[in-house]
């Protein structure tokens, strides 16, 4: 069997193992977001803190942190002090975490009496306090109000869970059987990857494995080397604006983002660096292609929960980058060391303690949209037009007993050259296998009606290629509960590119009793809603593409018959009558 073949057989063996894990969080879980969104992500890591393999279901902005995390648990708990059975958690932002219901969840395997390589999980438990059920705290300005912090610690030994640990995380959330169920699981599944990952080491033996590692992340890194080259040469800028921060509504921040495609000469190796500096990631490699993305420029941290921590743009930065490259590039280690990202320390992607964290997807995504529009620039042929955001939102009981839903809904996606946007699936790197539950197991669990999904006429921007609609979602409940939103893009619409016009915006809306609608704003917290009355969920269209004078007729008629436009928007868009 050749080098490249046993490299490629290993990493699909690391890939099944890390998946495995996945499943059987999901199977394990106890909360709703969980088990019926089966939103868990896995990974496997080594112990020099390289990302080896994450599940198909694991999403960037969850493998990264694990990545970014590892160090810092290493930094306070060294391998020579942990033993066979031992699992550690932590959910610090400011230390490669996410925010405080995002459990980071690490299991050493050991190989010759010393931890190699890590077995990682990590889900949304239901509840760890904060300003409101289910971890969202819009209204936040500092990370004290967004729930409880862990630092590394031991969660269990090959004994079970530790007592303490178990008593805090307890005594800190509104479910606590529904967090310790969901933590089992976590626990669970780490167990699982690392007997994998253990029966890997023997069958390739300690040293064959690691060399089959190193093969297959050298590979990875030079065929990403290879698709960078594929694109020119330069110096690429642009700019994409947040909407607001809940605190000052009629005040934007901008993320700002300069990216360089260049070759390079580089000494190689490096230790890896600590979550708070400026360089999220160590380039080590040959001198040939790499992408520099800088954000130099982007508005500094404030005191509300529009702030990233640093593992969070990372993974925004790398999967832009990524969408412009082989969609078939194994993700990971190997992948980042061609790609360079400089987070300014003390801005909205690189927050600080105490700024709050928890509205990650606000900055990071206006990131990914920056880095979209830059490439865009650098290669025309295959831009894309900005999109609508995801939307979460929570529900939850207005006190005990709690039970809480937890989802989002997504906007729709721009346009592309030579396509129209998708319809309300949004471009997203933060979501599972399924974030937005069936609404047959939400009904069960929660009081609630869901009265109708659909998506909105005339809602994606017109151009020669139309953007992707947004969605609309109307909750009546059962019972008196409380509401908070999470919104963005829902004042300034994601512009067209090359004459296209923008996507409407969406919105949140509270439905009376009388039938009348109030609008609320993107970031409310704790909403009163009273049994009978409803939530209504309206997500953004994407922006187009083109003069929308340019779009096909028997396109625009289609759209007609298909109800994505209406005559009032074919006339008055597109200047078509029939």
């Amino acid at each position: 069997m050749s080098d490249v073949l046993t490299a490629e057989v290993l990493r699909n063996a690391l890939v099944v193992a890390a998946e495995e894990a996945s499943i059987v969080v999901v199977r394990s879980a106890y909360s709703t977001f969980i088990v019926e969104g089966s939103d868990a992500s896995a990974a496997v890591l080594d112990a020099r803190g390289r990302l080896i393999a994450h599940s198909m279901a694991t999403t960037l902005m969850n493998s990264m942190a694990l990545k970014v995390a590892l160090p810092e648990l290493v930094r306070d708990v060294p391998l020579e002090m942990m033993r066979p059975g031992d699992v550690y958690v932590l959910n610090d932002a400011y230390r490669g975490g996410v925010h405080t219901n995002d459990l980071l969840v690490y299991r050493p395997v050991f190989v010759e009496d010393r931890p190699a390589y890590f077995a990682a999980t990590m889900i949304h438990v239901s509840d760890l306090g904060g300003l409101s059920a289910g971890g969202m705290a819009p209204l936040a300005t500092d990370i004290f109000l967004e729930g409880l912090q862990l630092p590394p610690v031991r969660l269990a030994t090959a004994a079970g869970l530790e007592p303490a640990v178990e008593a805090i995380l307890r005594a800190n959330s509104r479910t606590p059987d529904k967090v310790m169920g969901d933590v089992r699981a976590l626990v669970a599944g780490t167990a699982v990857a690392a007997a994998r990952v253990g029966t890997l080491v023997a069958e390739y033996g300690a040293a064959g494995l690691a060399s089959g590692i190193d093969d297959y992340l050298d590979y990875t890194e030079a065929r990403t080397r290879t698709a960078l080259a594929d694109l020119p040469e330069g110096r690429f800028e642009a700019s994409y604006p947040i909407d607001d921060d809940g605190i000052s509504p009629e005040k934007s921040h901008d993320v700002r983002v300069a990216i360089t495609l260049e070759r390079h000469s580089s000494a190689g190796g490096g230790i890896e660096p600590r979550a708070s500096e400026t360089r999220a990631v160590v380039d080590a490699g040959p001198p040939e292609m790499r992408a520099v993305v800088d954000f130099a420029g982007t508005g500094a941290q404030v005191p509300a929960a529009i702030n990233a921590s640093a593992s969070q743009s990372l993974a925004a930065a790398v999967f832009a980058v990524r969408c412009f490259l082989d969609p078939t590039i194994p993700m990971n280690d190997g992948c980042l060391r061609a790609i360079e990202v400089r987070l300014p320390e003390g801005s909205l992607l690189n927050a600080r303690s105490p700024y709050p964290c928890g509205g990650r997807y606000v900055p990071i995504y206006a990131a990914m949209e920056a880095i979209f529009q830059a490439l865009s620039d650098a290669v025309p042929e295959r831009a894309i037009a900005p999109s609508g955001i995801l939307q979460p939102f929570s529900i939850a009981a207005v006190g005990a007993p709690y039970w809480i839903h937890l989802s989002y809904d997504f906007g729709g996606v721009g346009a592309r050259q030579g396509l129209d946007g998708p319809d309300a699936t949004g471009v997203h790197f933060g979501i599972g296998r399924n974030s937005v539950p069936q609404t047959e197991p939400v009904e069960s669990r929660c009081p609630l009606i869901v009265e109708s999904i659909e998506t909105i006429p005339d809602s994606g921007g017109p151009g020669r290629h139309r953007g992707g609609l947004g969605s609309r979602t109307v909750y009546r409940f059962l019972a008196d509960c409380h509401v908070t939103t999470r919104g963005d893009r829902l004042r300034l619409a994601p512009p067209g590119r090359d004459g296209g016009l923008p996507g409407r915006v969406g919105g949140f809306f509270k439905r009376h009793l009388d039938g009348t609608v109030e609008r609320l704003a993107s970031k409310v917290n704790n909403v009163r809603f009273a049994a009978g009355e409803a939530f209504v969920v309206e997500t953004t269209g994407g922006g187009g593409m083109g003069s929308p004078y340019e779009r096909d007729r028997e396109a625009v008629l289609a759209d007609l018959d298909a109800g994505r436009v209406t005559e009032r928007g074919a006339q008055e868009d597109y200047g078509l009558t029939r």
